[in-house]
């Protein structure tokens, strides 16, 4: 007889609610089976035939790291198209090529870590190529549409999980792992929560990843914000991923908790779920968590919280109903579509600052495509292998012939003469490999290893000539004729081995440094300098060789000839995303650099019809007074060239806004570390200066005429509609936008703020009637004096435009709301991180699991302003708690000191609070000035009468 078969579990039951499945296969699972499931790496559980798990696919704009697929424009790029219909096809074909290369190789995962929703504050950042926008309203619109995509359609089983990064206040990559973001109150809720809150609330988001820094004081990891804020914006199982190696520096960088199991612990409670930590290898964070078992710092039961969150991910891909899942024979890789929507991806993220009519070009224009970008297809950290490439000069050949398209790249062409009379000579290998970095793809790119298959260099009596570029700052890339880049393998060789300049530690980079009558040539990778010896040329910590810089030709020669023989000129420059701003380096300068500067400034000479295209992952602070034309575009993906060809040539007409603003001096810019938008002035939100190019901005090959502008309260909405009409005589998109601005606010409130915007398609003489509904909530600010949302009453002004400086159209509505009241001091005191205005001060932890508390930055002296606190019929006393050592001076409307509050002796630790008192007297309504003195925390103050 035949044994019978035995019935399925519940988990395996999809006729179940998802929940009942996933309680189910938890009472199934061991102790030590749900430990390792909290690694990145979660293994198989063959006797449940469960397979293994990892979180952790790089999509951000295509699958990266797992070989070839489709490219589409850097993040910053999708960002400036402001279009999220657009951004969610984008998605769409991202997360099916997901599926496809799934199909065939089991590496590439489903739990996607995209897209970045870090807000674009400060320019500098290394990593402003990731995000949208430097506006949460914009960037929320473009994230979720990218999300929706990414997850797919299905009601039930979703194409992907995607992941926001990185969670939160995120802007800086200088120490970058131990540095503390400080962020008050309103920054908080009205910006860095805001961009997160409107995507998780959108219902497409599977899960967020915190940041490696700081947040006042508390590691992102242990943030309690994680449920404060985060999950209570959904009723989804949001699942969150740690950032590499973050686990482990909440102990080896921060200091912040002395052991590995404390951290690990408080990282489970506060709500991180998945740990990305020492790669593949799970055994030590397995450790982790089992010694904080046996110490009583973490229960079962939070374990299990965890793994029910990872498995509700689990179950939402389909994993446990292969054959319901519609999305598990998805196959679309690399398709016609997708090629299209790369190219129109590109197109639509074009951005034209100006034009004084030189474009968009004439058919029969010769042009002269000239500058350090102009042959190049440049992708980032965060890219997939491209399987097409389109370069500017591919572009306007395929455009405009070859015959009618000069080319000059700009570099110096040089040789490096050694102390010995030699010259370096890169040795020519006849039928040698074209390898592709990361091509194979790989779980973790940094770890791929440059290559030693090709001779090192030696020296002879003529050398190789070689084209050097300088990115700015002093580092150079040296190139062969053969187009492969000097770079150092392990062995530390230099040769001509790479296709490009990357990887995790950039090998191919080097700095000349004066020395004697020559110049030392130092790699920046290995920190070592270039050593000429028998077996050939190498690095090394002794014995450096001196090396004079013969110049056969300048950039700015080739330039110039190229451009005398021109209709019109495109200097094509901008940055290599591996140098000088990416993962782990921030800019420390607006400007283009040195090399690119001479190139323009040649061309121009030569040539006064010259058209800036900048090819960039962040805004350059340039003076376009005598450029006729300037354009802009992030590193555009596949189809990049063909794109800038299509839009020089007016095939199509460039609709690309500007996702952030563009500042015209460095002086302009706030410290990289001052997070606070609205004391500093930052962003177009609160920037009172004059911008380069203001947020919003883009121009067209036509023209736009906006009218009729109304407004109207009801349903708890504004609902304002306006027409755009296309006056000029080319079919164009237009990007129209809403702003507003409080007329009448009691504090400091936004210039403008975006309220909401569209992109639409007008043929010549076309109007288009435009409606927006905009909640009441979205005038709404954060009142620090009750601790919540408020809509202040009064006049708001409604404005439509162009851009956030371009207004076209202006109208005024009277809103409802709760009137400004005095804060309740009496009764609530004062929460010492509640100001109103603030010098010299950050917000630091108040204890290592929640609240906050203010201190001196320098931590000698700061001072705080609480605005119209009411002592009703009289206070007697006022009492502070406070930690560390220093003293609390409190006074009035600007009078002298009232009381001065001191610490006799420093508290045991910076947690270890004490309540000073003092007398005080005092009535109605004042400004409360505190000055802090000295290295103490203040976490409250007291009314007493």
């Amino acid at each position: 007889m035949t044994a019978p078969t035995p019935p399925s579990p519940p988990f395996r039951d999809p006729r179940l609610p998802f929940a009942k499945r996933i309680d189910d296969l938890l009472s199934r699972l061991t102790p030590e089976e749900k430990i390792a499931f909290l690694h990145q790496f979660a293994p198989a559980v063959e006797r449940l035939g469960i397979a293994a798990f990892r979180t952790g696919q790089e999509a951000l704009h295509g699958v990266a790291w797992m070989g070839p697929a489709t490219v589409f424009p850097q993040a910053v790029g999708l960002g400036a198209t402001w279009n999220p219909e657009l951004v969610r096809r984008v998605g769409d074909a991202v997360s099916k090529e997901v599926r496809a290369m799934r199909a065939k190789d089991d590496r590439v995962g489903l739990n996607v870590w995209a897209p970045t929703v870090n807000l674009l504050r400060h320019p500098l950042w290394g990593r402003n190529e990731e995000g949208y926008s430097e506006d949460p309203k914009l960037t929320s619109a473009i994230a979720t549409a990218y999300t929706h995509g990414l997850r797919g359609d299905h009601p039930t089983y979703w194409r992907t999980a995607p992941v926001l990064k990185h969670w939160l206040a995120h802007n800086n990559e200088t120490d970058r792992s131990t540095t503390s973001s400080s962020v008050r109150p309103r920054v908080l809720h009205e910006y860095d929560l805001k961009a997160f809150r409107e995507t998780v609330e959108a219902g497409a988001v599977a899960g967020v990843m915190p940041a490696y820094n700081l947040v006042n004081g508390r590691p992102n990891h242990v943030s309690p914000y994680l449920s404060e804020h985060l999950r209570a914006w959904t009723d989804e199982d949001l699942l969150v991923c740690s950032d590499a190696g973050a686990p482990s520096n909440l102990v080896d960088s921060e200091h912040y908790f002395d052991t590995h199991e404390e951290a690990t612990a408080a990282s489970l409670v506060a709500g991180v779920d998945s740990f990305t930590d020492h790669g593949t290898d799970s055994s030590q964070m397995i450790g982790r968590l089992r010694g904080a078992l046996e110490r009583g710092l973490l229960t079962e039961a939070d374990v299990d919280t965890a793994v029910r969150r990872q498995l509700s991910v689990r179950f939402r891909l389909g994993e446990f109903d292969p054959e319901y899942d519609p999305h598990g024979a998805t196959s679309e890789f690399d398709t016609p579509a997708h090629r299209a929507l790369a190219r129109e991806a590109a197109e639509q993220a074009i951005v034209l600052l100006k034009n004084d009519g030189v474009l968009p070009l004439a058919p029969d224009t010769r042009v002269a495509v000239v500058g350090l970008l102009a042959d190049e297809c440049k992708l980032d950290w965060y890219s997939g292998t491209l399987l097409h490439r389109s370069t500017p000069l591919e572009g306007l050949y395929e455009r405009f012939g070859a015959d009618r398209v000069e080319f000059a790249e700009g570099v110096d062409r040089v040789r490096l003469k050694t102390s010995a009379g030699a010259f370096l000579h890169v040795p020519v290998v006849e039928d040698a490999a074209d390898e592709v970095r990361g091509a194979e793809g790989a779980l973790d790119p940094a770890l791929l290893a440059g290559r030693t298959d090709l001779p090192p260099l030696t020296t002879d009596a003529t050398g190789t000539e070689l084209a050097l570029v300088d990115w700015g700052e002093g580092v150079l890339t040296l190139r062969a004729p053969d187009g492969r880049y000097l770079s150092v393998a392990d062995d530390g060789r230099v040769r001509a081995s790479a296709d490009q300049p990357g990887g995790w530690v950039v090998q191919e980079t080097f700095r000349l440094e004066p020395h004697g009558n020559g110049h030392l040539l130092k790699h920046l990778g290995t920190g070592r300098h270039v050593c000429v010896s028998a077996d050939g040329v190498k690095v090394a910590d002794e014995d450096p060789e001196v090396f004079e810089l013969v110049v056969a030709e300048r950039g700015e020669e080739a330039v110039a000839r190229a451009a005398a023989q021109a209709d019109v000129v495109v200097v094509v420059a901008g940055n290599d995303p591996h140098i000088n701003g990416r993962e782990t380096e921030d800019r420390t300068t607006l400007r283009l650099p040195g090399h690119q500067e001479r190139l323009l400034r040649a061309a121009r000479a030569a040539n006064p019809a010259t058209v800036l295209a900048l090819v960039s992952a962040y805004p350059y602070a340039i003076d376009p007074a005598d450029l006729p034309a300037v354009l802009w575009t992030a590193h555009g993906g596949q189809a990049a060239g063909t794109a800038l060809a299509r839009v020089l040539a007016g095939d199509v007409s460039p609709a690309g806004r500007l996702p952030q603003t563009w500042y015209a001096d460095d002086a302009d810019l706030p410290g990289l570390l001052d997070y606070d938008v609205i004391g500093s002035r930052q962003t177009y939100l609160y920037f009172e200066g004059t911008p380069l190019f203001p947020f919003g901005h883009g121009l067209s090959y036509t023209s736009f005429a906006y009218d009729g502008l109304t407004a109207r309260v009801a349903d708890g909405s504004v609902h304002v509609s306006f027409t755009v009409t296309n006056t000029g005589d080319v079919t164009a998109d237009e990007v129209a936008q809403l702003y507003t601005r409080a007329a009448e606010a009691s504090g400091p409130r936004p210039r403008r703020e975006l309220l909401d915007h569209r992109r639409v398609t007008l043929a010549p003489g076309a109007t288009a009637a435009l409606s927006f509904e905009v909640r009441l909530s979205a005038f709404e600010f954060w009142d620090v004096a009750q601790d919540r949302w408020r809509l202040e009453p009064g006049a708001y002004e409604l404005l439509a435009g162009a851009s956030s400086e371009d207004v076209r159209l202006r109208t005024t509505v009277t809103l409802d709301g709760e009137p400004t009241t005095p804060r309740a001091v009496v009764a609530g005191g004062l929460a010492a991180a509640g100001f109103d205005e603030q010098s010299g001060i950050e917000i630091v932890d108040r204890t290592k699991v929640s609240g906050d508390a203010v201190t001196p930055a320098d931590g000698t002296a700061g001072e705080l302003l609480y605005r119209a606190c009411d002592f009703r019929s009289g206070i007697s006393g006022v009492t502070v708690e406070v930690a560390g050592e220093g003293s609390v001076e409190l006074s009035l409307d600007g009078g002298p000191a009232l009381a001065v509050l001191s610490t006799a002796t420093p508290t045991s630790g910076p947690y270890d609070y004490v309540s000073l008192g003092a007398s005080v007297d005092a009535a109605g309504v004042h400004d409360v000035r505190l000055r802090l003195r000295g290295p103490l925390r203040l976490a409250r103050v007291g009314f007493s009468g």
